[in-house]
């Protein structure tokens, strides 16, 4: 059996309120695979539901550990020390999503069109926008 599977039954129970069976069986799947970053982004979102803020950030730390540089984790983190009533370190986190943002943009960027592997003739075709018409100066001598 994989860890998807508990996973989405931790998924399943999050959607439905139940925050302790998704923290229960999110702590079984990191007790399985301590390495599994959606388990324990999951798990400090489930604890910021039930309205435990510190072990919201503790977990959340744990998955700032696991990826540092994810926009995703830094926002988590802003939201629940908000929470927490820690503005300063709120603040601190949500400029650190803002940073990733502008890291995945730049490096988005400079992504060649098409990855190796893909088909050039399957991308999607970017319309170009229509020239821009200025209108007649009068004013200028032809």
């Amino acid at each position: 059996m994989t860890l998807q599977e508990p996973y989405d039954d931790a998924m399943f129970d999050f959607s439905r309120g139940d925050f302790d069976g998704a923290i229960a069986r999110l702590k079984a799947v990191l007790a399985a695979d301590p390495a599994q970053f959606d388990a324990q982004l999951a798990l400090g979102m489930a604890y910021y539901r039930k309205g435990d803020y510190a072990a919201a950030i503790a977990e959340g730390h744990k998955a700032e550990q696991l990826r540092p540089r994810e926009q995703l984790v830094h926002t988590n983190l802003s939201l629940f020390y908000m929470k927490a009533g820690d503005k300063p370190r709120a603040e601190h986190h949500g400029l650190q999503a803002k940073i990733e943002s502008w890291r995945a943009d730049a490096a988005q960027a400079k992504e060649p069109a098409t990855k190796a592997g893909s088909d050039a003739e399957l991308q999607i075709a970017r319309s170009r926008p229509p020239p821009i018409k200025f209108p007649s100066q009068p004013w200028k001598k032809k």
